[in-house]
């Protein structure tokens, strides 16, 4: 007789009793006769239980309709609006160097805002469907990370620690959420049709930004005391170390070129301004896409019936709670 066990779907790679870290495994009960090399099921594979007592006809079937790699839909989630963003530059620019480099003062400028390639006509429209579709993934990112964290702090041997992690993951996750909808608010509401409203809405983006940045990293140290504990791990703190250190220095010179420009009116100091600006968003996009460093080999799955063999001590990581 088979059993079907399923093994925490977190993306932090759980593992099942017997430490095999997979997310679906057939196990037979009786002594199998010696295993043959096979390769792994499709997507569209049906893995059948039959029941104790029960008929073949009536038996329960998981069906496994899709599984994407996680790592590819973190790539798709950084791609997307890298990419939008370049062709809304090139196309603004070419074909309309006036409207994007209009500025209050009236000043020579070189290097167009993100707002204002975004909220020019045709690219606002191709901006704005970009993060509809960026957003999706976004918000699943989050609740992942949320329950892979969650998976760490019970590892953890310290009541003390295990308080002050939970607390900074709460923290953590609500600001990654803010962040998450700012983004929204600041896309969907441009600079030329409500700037006081996209100025405060840009404001809190940057600040939610910034700190989910440095929560994540006072977590991370919380969780890893002794510092990371695979290669993986490492390369990954790293770099979020990196993008975060870009992203405030990124930022000073985005408020001092800011002010120079909103106040002094100097030559050029919008452009400056806008280069940070492109800087500090490509650094945020670079700490997000180190999610394809933290769940190298997880998958996304969708299946029909799963529920029925989740064991009842597994952690439903990745249920959105």
């Amino acid at each position: 007789m088979e059993s079907v066990s399923m093994i925490d779907a977190n993306g932090g790679g759980g593992a099942d009793s017997d430490g095999t870290p997979m997310l679906i495994k057939v196990a037979n009960t009786d002594p199998p006769p010696q295993p043959s090399p096979s390769a792994p099921p499709s997507s569209t594979e049906q893995y059948s239980l039959e029941e104790p007592g029960g008929d073949k006809g009536q038996s329960d079937k998981l069906a496994v309709h899709l599984i994407v790699s996680f790592r590819y839909i973190c790539v798709f989630t950084l791609i997307l609006p890298l990419g939008t963003l370049f062709v809304c530059f090139v196309s603004a620019y070419v074909f309309q160097p006036e409207e994007i480099h209009e500025t209050h003062c009236r000043v020579y400028n070189v290097i167009p805002s993100i707002s204002a390639i975004t909220g020019v006509s045709p690219q606002r429209y191709l901006w704005r469907i970009s993060i509809a579709l960026h957003v999706g993934p976004r918000i699943i990112i989050a609740f992942v990370y949320k329950n892979f964290y969650r998976v760490l702090i019970k590892e953890l041997n310290d009541l003390l620690n295990m308080k002050k992690a939970n607390y900074l993951l709460k923290i953590v996750h609500c600001l990654n959420i803010v962040e998450i909808s700012a983004l929204c608010c600041v896309t969907y509401v441009s600079n030329k049709e409500n700037y006081p409203i996209h100025e405060k809405v840009f404001i809190v983006f940057m600040v939610a930004s910034l700190s989910y940045m440095l929560a994540t990293l006072k977590l991370l140290k919380v969780l890893h005391p002794n510092g990371p504990q695979t290669a993986e791990e490492e390369t990954s703190l790293r770099y979020k170390k990196a993008f975060f250190a870009l992203s405030i220095a990124s930022t000073v010179g985005l408020i001092l070129f800011f002010l120079k420009h909103r106040f002094l009116c100097h030559d050029l100091a919008f452009s400056w301004f806008a280069l940070c600006e492109y800087i500090v968003a490509s650094a945020n996009m670079g700490f997000h896409c180190t999610t394809m460093l933290d769940f190298p080999t997880e998958d996304f799955l969708i299946a029909k019936n799963a529920n029925r063999y989740r064991k009842k001590h597994a952690s439903i990581s990745w249920k959105l709670d």
